[in-house]
């Protein structure tokens, strides 16, 4: 089993619209609504894979109830969430079908109490005993301490579990230092981590910092990895047009599903990208076009430099 943790879980409204203008009123063409957040849309990739996966994380409310009604509808995927009292939050993208860009809004979450963070940790050491790979994703809900993710870590790496790193700011500082397994930035959440905007050193400093191995999203560049074994280029065959929201959590998926299944680190990273990719074609994060992903499987360029080790 996979586990995915996802503290600050949403529910996710898409509204495609012609053309999006600031301060005028807009005709809504479709509508899609999705469990949301970060971690839940890894396990809903991983479980299109194939993999079984266990949903932790917090949630409430009519909103949250809607979260869990639609995780009931999700093949594979077990749904072990932490009720609290208060509502889970919802993220709202429009995409503009004219020129393909999306504008997010992020609410901020619901806010947990000491008692609700001590029933979370002890549902996250327990799912811990059956878990060959954990990935801990996204921002931190008000009254969750900040440096919940490094504690998180040190209990997934005293388990012996892989552990897999998806946030950033201050939480991914002090993550880092906990030394997980992965850590997936992008490039903006790597330049802010370690103050250099050149990818290269940057990976560099962040693996100093405690991560054993750093995978940073470039965009439509794709992936540049690097741990003690090597350094890897992945980049796609071509640029893909679609909405980017959850790509970079599909790479998350193809990183773990990697890992749970012993692949070689290029054939990680070819994975991760072509999901990445096939995500952008997709009504809706979480989901990814199969076809897509299939294709470019096969032809995403894996290159192996010389490691600064």
């Amino acid at each position: 089993m996979i586990l995915t943790v996802t503290l600050n879980t949403a529910l996710d409204i898409t509204y495609r619209v012609r053309a999006l203008r600031p301060h005028s009123s807009h005709r809504v063409s479709e509508v899609t609504e999705r469990p949301g957040g970060k971690g839940l849309n890894v396990g809903r990739v991983l479980a299109a894979l194939g993999h079984e996966v266990t949903v932790t994380g917090f949630t409430g409310g009519a909103t949250g109830r809607s979260v869990r009604d639609q995780l009931a509808e999700s093949a594979g995927v077990v749904d072990a969430l932490v009720p609290v009292r208060g509502s889970t939050r919802r993220t709202i993208a429009v995409v503009d079908t004219t020129t393909g860009d999306t504008t997010q809004l992020n609410e901020p979450g619901p806010a947990i109490t000491p008692a609700e963070w001590s029933a979370f940790q002890e549902r996250y050491e327990h799912l811990l005993r059956s878990a060959s790979a954990v990935a801990l994703c996204g921002s931190l809900p008000p009254g969750v301490p900040v440096g919940a993710y490094a504690q998180l870590v040190r209990t997934a790496r005293a388990s012996a579990v892989p552990v897999l790193l998806d946030t950033s700011g201050e939480p991914l500082r002090r993550g880092v230092a906990a030394r997980p397994d992965i850590v997936k930035p992008n490039a903006e959440e790597l330049a802010e981590l370690t103050g250099s905007h050149d990818p290269l050193q940057a990976i560099r400093s962040a693996r100093r910092r405690g991560a054993h191995t750093v995978v940073a999203s470039l965009g439509a560049e794709g992936l540049l990895a690097e741990n003690a074994a090597g350094r890897w280029r992945a980049a796609p065959p071509r640029q893909v047009h679609g909405n980017p929201t959850g790509a970079g959590d599909s790479a998350v998926a193809g990183l773990l599903s990697g890992l749970v299944e012993n692949l070689p680190w290029p054939d990680r990273l070819a994975r991760a990208v072509a999901l990445s990719a096939a995500t952008v074609l997709a009504p809706a994060a979480g989901e990814f076009d199969r076809p897509t992903y299939e294709t470019l499987t096969e032809q995403v360029a894996v290159t192996s430099e010389a490691s600064a080790a």
